[in-house]
């Protein structure tokens, strides 16, 4: 039995440590606080104001995005045109999956057999988006974003991304000088977080997408950054929903599949679902402790009883288990 319970407890000390190991990066992004880093309004000169032009330009003028060929679905059609319309002095790169693979083989071949090996076409259009904008900068606009106003005035940071919620950034927009040390940080992180997890939507977030992407930036930004390779966040207000907002937001999300609708509703219902587990665990080791005490091992009973019928034996040969009158 007290063997028993300490193989239990081993093992259990070591499932937890390993969990505890996984979730870490997870868990920090619980208490991410963007303030010092943050775009705020005051700090966007308003439409069409002068003093956009006292800005300095660090960003390039491009504009880049993903889709699988040339031909762009009619839902998206607006959301592009009105990014190409607002900024007609900006070069544009649409990535399609032939171009994408070709850049790839032809700058980073060292990358190449794990872009290739991606089992979702998602995963090869977030990693693109990086590469990209590490090898050319520029800003990264999803195709279900479209643009509200000029982004000329986010071309005076080295770097951005977006905050989302609940937690952590997202890889939708994004803007970048070439060879920004985050950007680069993250391209250099895609082959150790490359793991099929059985589950198409945590594979993705966690590989390649925007949970893979605030986990690293939650490390980038731990022991603090130069004001070169600082990184800003663009808040949800000049995101989107506000006049002075640059993007609009468009129908999207084409690659979820049935498996991303149960993990939205848990993350819906993750306080009655951590309850349930925690009671379901504890509930299990109280019914196997229980079991544990009231069960016997029969050899080693039968050894009892044979050890002490032997003992008896011995006593009585040698005289001294008999009672003498």
């Amino acid at each position: 039995m007290r063997r028993g319970m300490i193989i239990f407890v081993v093992v259990n000390v070591i499932l937890l440590g390993f969990v505890f190991h996984t979730i870490l990066p997870l868990l920090a992004l619980l208490f991410d606080d963007v303030s010092a880093d943050a775009i705020r309004p005051y700090d966007i000169p308003a439409p069409n104001s002068d003093l956009i032009e006292l800005r300095p330009q660090l960003i390039p003028k491009i504009i880049h995005q993903t889709w699988k060929n040339e031909t762009i679905p009619s839902k998206w059609a607006e959301p592009q045109q009105s990014c190409i319309d607002l900024h007609p002095d900006y070069e544009y790169k649409l990535w399609t999956d032939e171009k994408s693979r070709e850049f790839i083989a032809t700058e980073y071949p060292w990358f190449l057999e794990t872009f290739d090996g991606y089992p979702y076409p998602i995963m090869r259009a977030d990693t693109i988006r990086y590469f990209a904008l590490a090898h050319y900068g520029g800003v990264y606009i999803d195709l279900d974003d479209g643009c509200n106003r000029r982004l000329d005035p986010l071309l005076s940071y080295t770097a951005w991304v977006r905050k989302t919620t609940p937690t952590g950034i997202s890889n939708d927009a994004m803007g970048s000088v070439p060879q920004h040390p985050f950007f680069r940080r993250t391209i250099e992180n895609l082959q150790p977080y490359n793991r099929n997890w059985r589950v198409p939507y945590i594979t993705v977030m966690y590989s390649t997408g925007p949970l893979f992407l605030s986990v690293i930036w939650k490390q980038y930004i731990r022991w603090g950054t130069t004001e070169a390779g600082r990184i800003r966040i663009l808040m949800p207000d000049e995101y989107n929903k506000k006049p002075w907002s640059f993007f609009t937001y468009h129908t999207g999300s084409s690659w979820h599949e049935d498996d991303a609708k149960a993990i939205f509703w848990a993350r819906q219902h993750w306080i009655f679902l951590t309850v349930t587990v925690l009671s379901s665990i504890t509930l299990l080791w109280i019914v196997w402790f229980t079991i544990a005490r009231k069960s016997t091992n029969p050899f080693t009973s039968w050894m009892n009883r044979n050890k002490g019928y032997v003992a008896l034996n011995k006593r009585d040969d040698d005289g001294h288990g008999k009672c003498e009158v």
